[in-house]
């Protein structure tokens, strides 16, 4: 199949100006200022005239299965459909387990993103959950993330919340030797994702896990950490140790003190890179509110997508569309051991693309080369879905 894209405002995230891209396969073949096809064979072809053409989007913190539980089996949040992540324009999730780990498991989860996979985006998984031990597939991080494909990393691992095991730093730093461990054998990236709460020790265990041990300080990545602005400015010093951070985005049922805006005003200014940054949606994760005791006053639920609402909000405030891409595409790509294949347009490589209108609104979505949404429509849906 050959898919001819024409006239494009590429961004793939650096700006390449008006180009075509040609698609065949789920690969994108060529991107040149202009392809013309000649040959008896079928093309559809799409004009992008004065629109924008991006990367699908990486989103590097999904619970495809749900999540939460906190207040009873009443508030577990329902799993992911391939409709809400294509409409979002994601093309590929990254999917954890979060507080809930007895009643959802690592290879549930597994499953989940093999029929995902199956029906149309890409899909993986870090291994583990909040709580430590860790629940693995074959009993052990180090063979998870080295010898299936799809366990990238470990995570979410929550520190600094009532929520988690209380981990002691030897715990901590076991779980991280082996996932750099396994990351090498595996030749992934062996990420450690750090759901962090908010407790007063805040970033605490990060920075000794640095400190102490010979682990490189870009095996960790914490998430969350936009939550308030004291463990925002803390994860600025994190950064600012050349570590990398993750941002939940904001959404109607998620407004953490601090505005993403506000946040990367204030890295900025303490001279962290775009390049340091992502920006993830916790979709479909529980959104739980505690008052000072721990009592669960309120529960919302993560949307995916929040994540190309938050970039379209970014770009109006005036952020550089390269920046803000970035955050979406190429960096997560890269803390995820993903670039190879994800995170820009280039020949050779997943033919992931968004084309967006003047106002920055998606028209079409393709995921390895298939069209899931097309003139604003679905045309792709998961199994099961009406």
């Amino acid at each position: 199949m050959f898919t001819l894209i024409k006239e494009g405002n590429v961004y793939a995230p650096e700006p390449k100006g008006i180009r075509d891209i040609l698609v065949v396969g789920r690969i994108i073949a060529l991107i040149a200022e202009q392809i013309e096809l000649t040959g008896d064979f079928e093309v559809q072809v799409i004009s992008a005239r004065d629109k924008l053409v991006l990367p699908g989007l990486v989103d590097l913190h999904v619970h495809p299965l749900g999540g939460g539980g906190e207040g009873g089996f009443w508030t577990r949040t329902p799993d992911i459909s391939l409709s809400a992540i294509a409409r979002a324009g994601v093309t590929t999730v990254v999917g954890c387990l979060g507080t809930d780990d007895v009643s959802r498991h690592p290879e549930t989860l597994l499953a989940k993103a093999n029929q995902l996979e199956e029906e149309g985006v890409s899909a993986y998984v870090y291994t583990g959950s909040y709580q430590l031990p860790l629940p693995t597939i074959t009993g052990s991080v180090r063979k998870d993330i080295a010898l299936i494909p799809k366990v990238i990393g470990v995570g979410e691992i929550a520190i600094s919340d009532h929520r988690s095991s209380q981990p002691t730093f030897e715990e901590l730093a076991r779980v991280a030797a082996e996932a750099r461990v396994g990351g090498m054998i595996g030749g992934k990236a062996g990420l450690v994702h750090f759901h962090v709460g908010g407790g007063r020790r805040m970033l605490d265990p990060l920075f000794r896990l640095v400190k102490e041990t010979e682990i490189p300080i870009g095996q960790f990545l914490p998430t969350h950490v936009n939550r308030t602005r004291e463990l925002f400015e803390q994860a600025i010093d994190f950064a600012r140790m050349e570590g990398n951070i993750d941002l939940t985005v904001q959404g109607s049922h998620l407004l953490f003190p601090i505005a993403t805006g506000d946040a990367l005003r204030m890295a900025l200014a303490a001279g962290v890179s775009f390049d340091q940054i992502t920006l993830s949606s916790d979709s479909n994760g529980s959104m739980p509110v505690f008052d000072e005791h721990g009592k669960m006053t309120g529960l919302a639920v993560g949307e995916i997508a929040n994540l190309c609402g938050e970039w379209k909000s970014l770009a109006k405030q005036g952020f550089a569309l390269e920046d803000l891409t970035k955050m979406v595409t190429s960096n997560p790509a890269r803390r995820v051991g993903l670039f190879r294949e994800k995170g820009s347009l280039d020949a050779g490589k997943d033919a992931d693309i968004l084309i967006l209108d003047a106002d920055l609104s998606l028209e079409s979505v393709m995921a390895k080369g298939r069209l899931l949404v097309h003139d604003r429509q679905v045309v792709v849906k998961g199994t099961f879905e009406p």
